[in-house]
Formats: C-alpha cells, structure tokens, sequence
C-alpha cells in the first residue's frame, strides 16, 4: 500500500518539474494582466521610462507565444519570466505606482 502512495506521490512531483502549455498560458495571461494596471499606473515624469519598459514586455510576451507555437516550451517559460521581470523592476522603481503584490515585487 505505501509502495502505491509513494509512487503517486512521485508522479506529483514530477508534474512541478514540467514546463506545459497551460503554464505557459498561466503566466502570459498573469503578465499581461501586470502590463495593463502598470501601463495605466505610470508616473507622469516617468512615461519614457514606462514606455520602454513596456516596449520590452510586450516583446518579450510577443516571443513567449512564438516559442511556444514552435513546442519550445522552455524558451517560453524563460521570456515570460523575463517579461515579468521588467515589469517588476519597474514597480521597484516606481516608474508606475502600482500596489497589487500578487502582480508586482512591490
């Protein structure tokens, strides 16, 4: 019987170890929620700054589902993460006045 449980509990785990599609999915759609409460969050003195930031989010998003259409999930991953980075280091910076911490590193 613990045999089984422990098995299960093997297969769970490697489940966390998988980049899929509906990761992916997951995090576009929480980074491109960040992108439109940032881009309407932006500090008047810093709209060239937020707009630079957000020229490399939307690249970076934009490349997100190119490697993904392509089944290069990891690559996916990886742009996503950049993506939210920039938005992220944005926040810190207060280039946006933004105060959702399950979006933004605030």
């Amino acid at each position: 019987m613990f045999e089984n449980i422990f098995k299960v509990g093997i297969v769970v785990n490697r489940m966390k170890d998988r980049i899929t599609k509906s990761k992916i999915d997951k995090y576009y759609k929480l980074t491109s929620e960040a992108l439109g409460i940032a881009r309407k969050a932006v500090v008047k003195s810093k709209v060239k700054e937020g707009e630079e930031i957000f020229l490399m989010v939307s690249s970076y998003l934009s490349d997100a589902m190119h490697f993904k259409k392509e089944g290069r999930l990891v690559d996916a991953y990886g742009a996503l993460n950049y993506a939210h980075g920039w938005l992220d280091c944005g926040a810190r910076l207060r280039i946006y006045k933004v105060s959702d911490d399950r979006l933004f590193t605030v």
